[in-house]
């Protein structure tokens, strides 16, 4: 990628952002956390003013880090203003105001399995983008992580998987999946600048495409409860899924590309469903152990060379 000599592969000691699979890893972990924060907080905040809030919260607390990497970088983020205004809107902006309007209307089983998806919509964004074409290791990879979600949502059960039923909540999450997988399949021509710079000028630019719908949303009768649930919930999504979730998923993609940090996309309902196992009471089952084998094994087929 241009840009290397501002990027971190001049560090010369192999530190955490030289470990590709341990980044993308965590950027799930942190996203699992955030799908059960958006549906958590249902009633407390809406949806669009999370999302605003979200990146609003997470620019300040990038900034002062940020600040002296965006005097330098100046000059290149004006040169491709356009370009980071498009990434602005897809991969922080519309993606999450239609992901947490969706979870405002559909169940945590919907939205983990659609989420699933995600990989193979990079795929096809980066063929319609690039030409580039999933090799055969990682289109099996893909299928088998696949197959390993299908057995954790629906509990093993094929009953139960047919018996999932969309509603209108799961066109937005689909529709917020496909717009974020351009973003993911994009970044191959992410501006050359320092990383933190490319971060806080998303976010920020992020945070702003927001406030107009925010403003509609408030103005229509949509209230924000300040509650130890909102304030705890806020600086959880700041923090974790938003400022170190994707520092690390840019990260991750610049080292190994975007077709083999897809598949790490599918550990998102794994977390999930340990969460749910840890904080919310449910049995660890047999078909959790299965999944989770055939996630990990689908993602080392699919990362390998």
């Amino acid at each position: 990628m241009a840009g290397a000599d501002v990027s971190f592969r001049s560090q010369k000691r192999r530190g955490l952002f030289d470990q590709p699979y341990l980044l993308l890893t965590l950027t799930s972990l942190f996203w699992a956390g955030n799908t059960i924060v958006g549906r958590y907080v249902v009633g407390h905040i809406p949806p669009i003013t999370l999302a605003c809030i979200r990146w609003a919260g997470a620019f300040l607390i990038l900034l002062p880090f940020a600040a002296p990497h965006l005097v330098r970088d100046w000059p290149a983020i004006r040169k491709h203003a356009g370009l980071m205004a498009l990434l602005a809107f897809t991969g922080f902006s519309t993606y999450n105001m239609m992901a947490y309007y969706g979870l405002q209307y559909t169940t945590a089983i919907n939205g983990l399995l659609l989420q699933s998806a995600a990989p193979l919509c990079v795929a096809l964004w980066s063929f319609a983008l690039f030409g580039e074409r999933l090799t055969a290791r990682q289109a099996g990879g893909i299928s088998i992580s696949l197959t390993g979600v299908i057995v954790i949502v629906s509990h093993g059960s094929l009953a139960a998987l047919i018996s999932i039923g969309l509603n209108p909540g799961d066109a937005w999450l689909l529709i917020a999946l496909v717009i974020y997988a351009y973003y993911m399949a994009a970044l191959r021509n992410r501006p050359p600048m320092h990383p933190l710079s490319f971060l806080a000028v998303g976010m920020g630019l992020g945070a702003l495409l927001i406030v107009p719908a925010m403003a509609w949303e408030l103005a229509s009768g949509k209230t924000f409860v300040l509650d130890t649930t909102s304030v705890a919930s806020i600086v959880f999504v700041c923090v974790f899924p938003s400022l170190l979730g994707y520092l690390f998923l840019n990260r991750g993609v610049e080292l190994i590309g975007a077709n083999r940090a897809a598949p790490f996309i599918h550990l998102v309902p794994v977390f999930g469903s340990v969460m749910a196992v840890a904080f919310l009471g449910e049995r660890f089952e047999l078909y959790h152990a299965v999944g989770f084998a055939l996630v990990f094994g689908g993602i080392t087929v699919a990362t390998r060379r």
